[in-house]
């Protein structure tokens, strides 16, 4: 007999596909002691009835009130951890300024622990707080408090796959900022690896180790051949940078005579474990290497609108069978919110299918077929994640780790203009993407532990 740590009954909101989102209507949910999904039975089975009446009056059965309901964990597929610490600074910059006026000089100071402590601290705290339970972090270069990010993710319960950032290139890093030279970040990356998977064992969510190379520019090509080999060694997660705007993606051309999908294929930094931010300027054959590698896509829509001048091709690459996920990108993206980066992602798309420039008519204004739902948006917020990161997260099924957002939509000081007592849940779910607040975000649980809870 199975001993379920906790039962939940209420009504839950998960993508049944990228395009359909399945309404699960006051269905109740098993969790074992592992934070999985056993069991999750429906009103229309025979023994839902039976189930209900036996356990409601559990101590560890939870009742979700009126106006209530349960949304799978939001999965940020792109995080740049240290820069939290500068969200909502100088985005007017072209990308080359903002960089070495601000990024690299705050990253910089993260040799600080008892600075990185501060920031992390009220970063992980911040992302639980907006529905994020799974995070693909940039750290920064320095080994120490890369892992100390990563502990104080296992602490607070956070499912956190982290980086320890290399940029090694002397000409394209500022000296007070990049590692030595190749072999000290190749040995300094094994080391955090190997911290990591000690880490590891004590975390019921999980901690992973990702090789990470800032992208291709600021990186020798001794660093990324050798970090190719580390994650191929040990089997890690890989992520970077790629195609993401004019000057980047031109000059990997520049240097290595191929894309930088090809030039990271190269060198072993391609595969099912490895999501590449952006990826806007793919091109087709680019885009065929993704999807026969099974590298996935971190699609960052607001961050895209400030630094990679153009729109994702979202659509067109998902008919090439490429994974796609969502990222904020902080700080590039200035919100914590994967809720607003999915109503972007939206937007975002329909300005691609309709185009900008009034001076063109509309027939050759935009890119056809290249709009996508609230549903879809949705999908790559949870479902898209998880599968981007080959993890049994970002959905409410058998199998699937509990991972949820208890969303309440009648919060006194954020209520969903929700009236009517019968009104269709699909246009209930459709109001909480578009307009939930974490006012509304009353509960967060990750692998079955409650993390966040709002008073």
């Amino acid at each position: 007999m199975i001993n379920y740590t906790y039962i939940f009954h209420g009504t839950a909101f998960t993508s049944y596909s990228p395009e359909k989102v399945n309404i699960l209507e006051n269905h109740l949910f098993f969790v074992n002691d592992n934070g999985i999904i056993e069991k999750i039975v429906s009103p229309e089975q025979e023994d839902y009835t039976s189930l209900l009446a036996k356990h409601q009056e559990d101590a560890n059965f939870h009742q979700l009130e009126d106006g209530q309901y349960f949304l799978p964990g939001f999965v940020d597929l792109h995080v740049h951890a240290p820069q939290w610490a500068q969200s909502g600074t100088a985005l007017d910059l072209p990308l080359y300024d903002w960089l070495h006026t601000y990024t690299f000089p705050l990253e910089a100071k993260y040799a600080d622990l008892a600075f990185a402590k501060t920031v992390y601290e009220d970063l992980v705290s911040t992302l639980l707080a907006n529905g994020t339970t799974t995070v693909l972090y940039f750290a920064t270069v320095h080994k120490e408090a890369s892992l100390l990010l990563a502990e104080i993710c296992a602490r607070k319960g956070q499912r956190g796959l982290v980086g320890k950032v290399v940029m090694d290139d002397p000409d394209q890093n500022p000296d007070y900022y990049r590692d030595a030279d190749p072999k000290t970040a190749i040995k300094d990356t094994e080391e955090f690896i190997l911290a990591m998977k000690d880490l590891a064992k004590e975390v019921k969510q999980g901690v992973y180790p990702v090789v990470t190379p800032r992208f291709i520019p600021s990186c020798s090509d001794e660093a990324l051949k050798g970090l190719g080999e580390l994650a191929a060694k040990y089997d890690t997660h890989i992520q970077s940078h790629c195609s993401e705007s004019d000057w980047a993606h031109q000059y990997v051309k520049d240097r290595f005579q191929k894309n930088d999908a090809f030039a990271l294929h190269d060198f072993g930094l391609l595969g099912d474990k490895s999501v590449m931010a952006h990826s806007n300027f793919l091109d087709d054959k680019d885009a065929e290497l993704f999807a026969s590698t099974g590298t996935a896509i971190s699609h960052c829509p607001l961050s895209n609108a400030y630094f990679a001048n153009s729109v994702l091709p979202l659509k067109r690459f998902q008919a090439m069978g490429i994974d796609v996920g969502l990222g904020t990108d902080i700080s590039a993206g200035a919100t914590p919110s994967i809720y607003d980066n999915a109503k972007q992602a939206v937007v975002s798309s329909r300005m691609l299918e309709d185009g900008v420039s009034t001076a063109l008519c509309a027939e050759e204004r935009g890119v056809a077929d290249s709009r996508i739902s609230i549903h879809e948006a949705f999908y790559l917020a949870t479902a898209g994640g998880g599968e981007s990161l080959s993890l049994p997260i970002g959905k409410l099924e058998e199998n699937y780790t509990w991972d949820v957002q208890i969303i309440d939509t009648k919060t006194p000081s954020a209520k969903l203009p929700i009236f009517d007592a019968h009104e269709a849940l699909d246009d209930i779910f459709q109001k909480i993407i578009y307009l939930v607040r974490p006012e509304n975000i009353k509960e967060v649980w990750v692998q079955g532990e409650r993390v966040h809870s709002r008073v």
